[in-house]
């Protein structure tokens, strides 16, 4: 039999440098991991330095002359060595950024995979709330419920035209950076302003489990009023950096929001490298959308509901263009994600809310496998504790309902 040459050197070896070598082969991917993490340090030594050079250049020329104790000639405020400066400092952030990704994914267990952000993109009353507790109860995942509510009470844009346009880009803008963690965005829209990043007033905080688990869930603190309190334990109010750093240790982040109209808004947000966009556009028989909205916003529904009970009620003009209005941006993003463009393949997906209420745990499964994500058995037990309520026991805000009546 021969014998090969690679064999031959093996036996050669001894004992120790065999083991020597058995080592290096069973500890190769974390030496790929050690080697992304020293990548990282050395780019940002690269890039403070080059910041702190951006810094001294920009620096006027009287600061210079003080700071030397020399005369100076008054330099141009831009020149081409900062151009530079500004390009390189920008490439280095961006390749940190990158590298900073790749070893996220590295690090990351094995079965959970590389970092996911789902969205889930929907309109009030189409059951959202409800869909958003599949991902809610998953312990891997940081999830927010409707963050843009502040953006939407602080900024105040009309209906239609180039001001529909600037609210979008608005929510985009700050949809991308919750996405990415930085929790501190929303301090421009919470009213009151937060103090020393803590804030009593973030909307529905009790919706993520997230923002109510240590060590986000800080003491209670007497005579502090929490407006949207955690409901299955008492918390201090919110402490913004708490929870930015809880959101960047979770494997994943989810969020739902009803104030994005248009799917084409989000290419950017979508085509962004740090990222990595699922998103789910949940949607509803707009006839059940409105009986539904006549419930819970009955106030705001009047008109309708007299329509509706005496059939010749006349409706004012602008409530029907305003629904109108609502189907057809629900219309516009459907038709836009299932034609498929590029920049959406593989990360669009459609789901009726009447599907979901047949088959939860199906559609939770299928909703879970498009964004790449396991499915846990305590997102499976939240599911077949809340799709078998009583007939009676659904309040109009719960998300515990009769999936069958449903």
């Amino acid at each position: 039999m021969p014998v090969y040459p690679t064999m031959e050197i093996r036996r050669a070896l001894p004992q120790d440098a065999r083991e020597l070598l058995h080592c290096l082969k069973m500890r190769s991917k974390y030496a790929i991991l050690l080697v992304f993490v020293i990548g990282l340090v050395i780019i940002e030594k690269e890039n403070n330095f080059i910041s702190r050079v951006s810094d001294k250049l920009k620096q006027s020329p009287q600061a210079l002359v003080e700071a030397n104790g020399t005369e100076t000639s008054p330099a141009p405020a831009e020149n081409g060595s900062l151009a530079s400066l500004k390009e390189l400092d920008a490439a280095f952030s961006q390749l940190r950024s990158r590298l900073h990704n790749v070893t996220l994914q590295l690090a990351g267990d094995g079965d959970s995979g590389p970092r996911r952000h789902v969205l889930l993109m929907a309109t009030t009353r189409t059951g959202s709330s409800f869909v958003g507790e599949f991902f809610n109860q998953q312990g891997s995942i940081f999830y927010l419920f409707e963050p843009l509510w502040h953006i939407e009470r602080t900024v105040t844009f009309e209906q239609g035209g180039a001001n529909a346009v600037g609210s979008a880009l608005v929510y985009r803008d700050v949809l991308k950076q919750l996405l990415l963690c930085d929790l501190y965005i929303l301090e421009s829209f919470i009213l009151p302003a937060p103090e020393g990043h803590l804030t009593p007033f973030m909307f529905r905080r009790g919706s993520s489990l997230s923002l109510c688990e240590e060590p986000v869930c800080t003491p209670s603190a007497k005579k502090v009023f929490e407006k949207y309190h955690c409901k299955n334990r008492r918390c201090g109010p919110l402490n913004i950096t708490l929870a930015a750093e809880a959101c960047r240790r979770k494997q994943h982040v989810a969020l739902k929001t009803v104030r994005i109209r248009q799917l084409e808004f989000l290419q950017p947000l979508v085509e962004d490298p740090r990222l990595d966009v699922r998103i789910i556009q949940l949607v509803r028989d707009p006839r059940a959308v409105l009986a539904s909205r006549m419930v819970a916003f009955s106030g705001k529904y009047e008109t309708w509901k007299k329509w509706a009970s005496e059939g010749e009620a006349p409706l004012h003009e602008e409530e029907v263009q305003r629904l109108r209005g609502n189907c057809e941006s629900i219309r516009l993003s459907a038709e836009l994600g299932l034609r498929r463009p590029g920049w959406l393949r593989g990360r669009y997906m459609l789901v009726r809310y009447e599907d979901v209420a047949r088959a939860p745990l199906q559609k939770a499964e299928e909703m879970y496998r498009f964004a790449g994500l396991p499915l846990t058995s305590q997102v499976e037990e939240w599911i077949d504790k809340n799709t078998q309520a009583p007939r009676d026991g659904s309040g109009v805000y719960s998300t515990r309902k009769n999936s069958s009546e449903q």
